[in-house]
């Protein structure tokens, strides 16, 4: 009967893992692919971090781009800004590329959330939307700066620990220009305004 039981107990607990709930960038439903806009904001407020393209420069890859992973964070879970924030420090190679020349992209793409791979989409396919934003990555501080920690360390609390003697400081890519890649026909552009005015969420 001991078991029977013990049969019984894993069958069930097999049963709840399958049927539990996705997690909430799976049910937080992705806009819909002629809202671009919205598909955008969407996209950079469920995304954790970044692939941002600096101009290098250091040897033997002067003047070419150099792409590099970033943590960032547009705001507090459900409080998007539509902003990327980034907590940096000087001594950073794509950093000392920035204080160069501050212009860079950045790309991120819902291949890291659990969206892509419960709809079985490869990370390549325009139905894994990405978005690549044009810009230049600006040192903030002030209230600003308030906002980018609030919103850097809800999300990647591993930064409140990291070494003060990095002399980390905040920063926010101000952004030129959206391109959006999420469904079939090429990619979409979307202007500033398009971009802020928009929202993430869903209205009830």
């Amino acid at each position: 009967m001991g078991a029977l039981l013990r049969a019984s107990c894993v069958l069930l607990l097999c049963l709840l893992w399958f049927s539990s709930p996705a997690p909430s960038s799976a049910l937080f439903g992705i806009p819909p692919h002629e809202q671009v806009a919205r598909v955008a904001r969407f996209v950079a407020h469920r995304c954790d971090w970044a692939s941002m393209a600096t101009i290098s420069t250091h040897k033997p890859v002067v003047g070419q781009p150099f792409s590099n992973a970033f943590s960032v964070s547009d705001g507090p879970e459900g409080l998007s800004s539509g902003v990327p924030y980034m907590y940096l420090t000087r001594m950073e190679i794509s950093v000392q590329d920035l204080k160069a020349d501050p212009r860079a992209s950045l790309s991120m793409s819902l291949a890291q959330t659990h969206y892509c791979r419960r709809q079985g989409f490869d990370p390549q396919s325009p139905l894994c939307a990405h978005i690549i934003l044009s810009g230049a990555v600006v040192e903030i501080n002030g209230t600003e700066a308030d906002f980018a920690k609030k919103s850097l360390f809800s999300r990647h609390p591993e930064m409140i620990d990291w070494p003060v003697d990095h002399n980390w400081f905040f920063a926010k890519f101000n952004i030129s220009q959206v391109w959006v890649l999420d469904y079939f026909g090429g990619v979409k552009t979307v202007s500033p305004d398009e971009y802020f005015q928009a929202t993430p969420y869903r209205k009830h």
